[in-house]
């Protein structure tokens, strides 16, 4: 087990654990939670052994492995499975004893290294490898791809597989959930529940705390407190103690009293009752975490929109997506994502777009902002609609060299100069105030946004988004660098709006208590989703292993006749002719057919001869893996260990060569049969 007693842990001269004391048992999944700088990645250091204790009594057993997701950025032209297969360090250790071994010329060297390397599981590596890739939302065709092909978010989920690939006693996970969206975070939620060994994680995102962790590990005031159970265990049981302990209502009061008189005014009223429901549920909410609440750096509201158009928004036929790249030949088309979609957007709807990687959320949410234009179709704006955009790269779009304050001098002159401004005060006094709303006080309106957070930065989005007032709130990932606490502030700020939301999220907590309605984009298409996010998280389960079956036939399927499509086409006879139509069309082109037949069976018919050939080959060698491998594990002969170790190598060789070749002269035959 792992047990800390009065630990003290400093970082330079602030005391981040005091005589802290808790136990973690073997197995347990432990949820590490505290406010922003409480110490939760530094106690993460001490484990790891990159940071040793300045006090107290720290003990972690020394057999135990650990496997933790590397911070930095990884730069390599390796493949995207060779890198995570790297990640299994007891194979990589394995592999270089057996080449040393082999080097060495030592027969019971080698048996052993034979061995080690089958127990680390070298036979099934790549595929494992690829599982964790497919799983955390990559395609097919991107597993031989190099890192460095892919963008910064890609890779760090690279560097996640990385660390789920290596075997461990002890799991490390820092906010794992930065980087995906909510396809590959419900398979990363089902992998980890399968995970054997002690696992200790840090996250913002509640419900991804309640599924994977048992034991909740909280850090206040420089001790460390254990509580049993999820994180909305410990949530529930530390209300009931602040309650207790001081009157954390009261900060609350007038927010409660707003929305209440929000539910008394339009309960009653059918067009309002989806509103009023939200707002129920948000006033259920506040009064259960209000004491966390008063816990965070700061709550915020969104200011009553001047106007609200009814409809929003109205999209007829419209097709969405990308123009054509400057450099492309003259007439290239556009690449749509996202087609035929007629849908409103109404005054106070509240509506979570869900979909899988890759279908087209980012970009529907995109076009609506304005940031892209539609391909096709018509998009009518309602009179006055304002629209305040968050969109997944926002942070990266702030200025880095630019303070705070800057920011808000140049969105004034923006809005300004747009004709837009409607009351809001713009005053640097008055700006400078605004910003303190928002916890940027004192120095820090006049520091540079490159040299702060991510949760910083993100906050300082929110405040530019709400100064200008917006009635259509459009979020694409917003809660991607805020804690728990602030992460709570805006759901209760967004149930308190009364314009109309559309929320892009992985977090499902923020999903659950903001939105009433749902809409799916999926394979080209927007529809209802009549389902709740349990629903949806099934469909995502069921909808990846549809696509890996689907792969798997398709690559069956590859040496599949010629004649099995050529039977599907013919029974797939036009509905609109007469059969004796058909049969006349028929009888013209027989000759042209049989003729076109033979050409392709002369063309094919070497390489079909090499193809089955082949085959015979990778599964006389596969049988013979297979009795080896068994043999390997049965016998105790150090000379015969070591033989069939190097064959073993020898056949792993000559089986990626034949495999190389195999998809070769499948993708020959599919053009010459074409």
């Amino acid at each position: 087990m792992i047990t800390l007693k009065n630990v003290v842990l400093r970082r330079g001269a602030k005391v981040l654990l005091d005589s802290a004391s808790v136990t973690i048992n073997p197995g347990e999944k432990v949820g590490l939670v505290g406010r922003n700088g409480a110490g939760k990645s530094t106690l993460f250091a001490l484990l790891n052994g990159s940071l040793h204790e300045d006090g107290g009594d720290y003990f972690i057993p020394a057999q135990w492995s650990m496997a933790q997701v590397a911070q930095d950025m990884p730069e390599t032209e390796q493949s995207a499975t060779g890198y995570v297969v790297d990640g299994d360090v007891v194979l990589l250790a394995a592999q270089t004893e057996v080449d040393a071994a082999e080097a060495s010329g030592d027969g019971d060297r080698m048996a052993h290294a034979y061995m080690s390397l089958y127990d680390a599981g070298a036979h099934d590596a790549q595929a494992r490898a690829q599982a964790l890739i497919l799983g955390l939302g990559f395609k097919l065709s991107e597993l031989e791809n190099p890192v460095n092909s892919f963008s910064g978010g890609w890779r760090m989920r690279l560097q996640l597989a990385r660390a789920l690939m290596c075997p461990s006693d002890l799991l490390l996970l820092d906010e794992p959930t930065n980087h995906l969206d909510l396809d590959a975070l419900v398979w990363l939620e089902a992998w980890l529940k399968r995970y054997s060994g002690t696992m200790l994680v840090i996250s913002h995102d509640r419900e991804f705390l309640d599924a994977v962790t048992q034991i909740t590990v909280h850090i206040e005031n420089a001790k460390l407190t254990r509580y049993g159970g999820n994180y909305s265990a410990f949530e529930d049981l530390r209300s009931e103690q602040m309650a207790l302990q001081q009157n954390a209502f009261s900060k609350q009061q007038d927010k409660i009293a707003h929305l209440q008189k929000f539910i008394d005014r339009f309960k009653a009223k059918a067009s309002k009752a989806k509103q009023a429901q939200s707002r129920v549920k948000a006033l259920d909410r506040m009064e259960k975490i209000a004491p966390l609440l008063a816990e965070a750096d700061f709550t915020f509201e969104f200011k009553e929109p001047a106007n609200l158009p009814n409809p929003m928004l109205s999209m007829q036929n419209a097709y969405f997506g990308y123009p054509a790249p400057e450099e492309a030949p003259e007439g290239t088309p556009p690449t749509v994502i996202v087609q035929n979609v007629s849908k409103s957007v109404l005054a106070g709807q509240r509506i979570g777009i869900l979909g899988a990687n890759g279908q087209g959320k980012s970009t529907l949410v995109k076009t609506v902002a304005r940031a892209l234009a539609p391909i096709s179709g018509d998009m009518t704006e309602g009179k006055g609609l304002n629209i305040g955009y968050f969109a997944q790269q926002e942070l990266d779009v702030l200025r880095p060299a630019d303070t705070p304050l800057e920011h808000m001098i140049r969105l004034v002159k923006e809005v300004t100069a747009a004709g837009k401004i409607s009351g809001q005060q713009t005053r640097e006094q008055d700006l400078r105030s605004f910003l303190g709303m928002f916890n940027f006080g004192g120095d820090m309106v006049k520091q540079a946004v490159g040299s702060m957070s991510g949760g910083e930065k993100a906050r300082l989005v929110l405040c530019m988004i709400v100064w200008q007032r917006p009635n259509l709130l459009l979020l694409d990932e917003p809660t991607n660098h805020l804690d728990l606490a602030t992460r709570e502030a805006l759901a209760m700020a967004l149930n308190e709006f009364e314009g109309t939301v559309m929320l892009v999220s992985h977090d499902r907590a923020l999903l659950r208590a903001v939105c009433d309605e749902f809409w799916m984009v999926s394979r080209g298409g927007v529809e209802p989703f009549d389902g709740d996010l349990d629903d949806y998280q099934r469909y995502l389960l069921d909808e990846a292993k549809r696509q890996r079956e689907e792969a798997k036939k398709s690559t069956n399927s590859a040496t599949a006749p010629a004649a099995n499509a050529s039977k599907v086409v013919a029974t797939g006879a036009e509905p609109s002719k007469s059969r004796g139509a058909v049969e006349t069309h028929r009888s013209v082109n027989k000759k042209d057919d049989a003729q076109r037949r033979q050409q392709q069976s002369d063309s094919s018919k070497p390489l079909r001869k090499e193809l089955e050939k082949t085959d015979r080959q990778m599964q006389a060698l596969s049988n013979e893996q297979v009795s080896l491998q068994s043999l390997l594990t049965s016998t105790t002969n150090a000379a015969e260990i070591a033989q069939t170790g190097r064959r073993l190598k020898a056949i792993e060789n000559d089986l990626g060569t034949l495999e190389e070749r195999w998809l070769e002269l499948t993708e020959k035959i599919e053009t010459v049969t074409v």
